[in-house]
């Protein structure tokens, strides 16, 4: 692998060009481009997968609505939310789209392992799971053999809104957060707890460089 791949921490940043500059990396890349992974937070709004239906939108209000390209049915991204973009060459890892969602799954359940917080991923509704309620979902698109969106763990963020929707499609699927589990961090610091676990879950190397940026600098490369 060529160059040095990135962890991006873009702090917070508007949804849609978010979701653009994921498709511009995609759309530019080259065998010999490096993966990164980018951490970031974004303001309310809720994102509709490429197929889903909008009556699982029930009352958005004034929570805007995003139509995007991503797997998946409706969700809700918000402050306090950690959004996980891992932007892989799929091809190069020898990794399909099944053991992608594992590899996300996995390594959340690892970080959770370390509070003695027993969690499980799902073959009908991937995400991670405590006791059946929802803490992390996953929405991936797959494009020219690499990945872009991700997965989105609930950290700390305020839950009303997920009672605008049917979460991930799911009429009374219920959802939790760290903070309800005991778990007290910030999301910086749950993003730098997890990396390893993602490192490791993804094949990935480990001496990957942790870069603090922001969604201009992204877009000026």
């Amino acid at each position: 692998m060529e160059g040095s791949p990135a962890i991006r921490h873009l702090g917070l940043a508007p949804y849609e060009p978010t979701w653009r500059a994921m498709q511009r990396f995609t759309e530019n890349r080259d065998p010999a481009t490096p993966d990164e992974i980018w951490f970031v937070e974004h303001p309310p709004v809720f994102t509709l997968g490429l197929n889903a239906s909008r009556e699982h939108l029930l009352s958005p209000g004034d929570i805007p609505v995003v139509q995007v390209d991503r797997g998946g049915q409706v969700t809700y991204h918000g402050p306090g939310q950690l959004l996980i973009y891992p932007l892989i060459d799929l091809q190069r890892l020898k990794m399909g789209v099944r053991a992608l969602v594992m590899a996300l799954e996995s390594a959340v359940i690892d970080y959770l392992a370390g509070f003695a917080i027993l969690a499980s991923g799902s073959r009908q509704a991937p995400g991670v799971y405590v006791d059946g309620a929802k803490l992390a979902s996953i929405g991936l698109r797959i494009r020219r053999g690499a990945s872009y969106h991700g997965m989105a763990l609930n950290v700390s963020l305020d839950p009303e809104p997920f009672g605008r929707i049917n979460v991930c499609g799911y009429r009374g699927l219920a959802v939790t957060r760290l903070l309800d589990l005991g778990v007290r961090a910030d999301l910086h610091e749950v993003a730098r707890d997890l990396t390893p676990h993602l490192k490791r879950r993804l094949g990935l190397d480990p001496d990957y460089n942790a870069i603090s940026t922001d969604l201009q600098a992204v877009n000026s490369r």
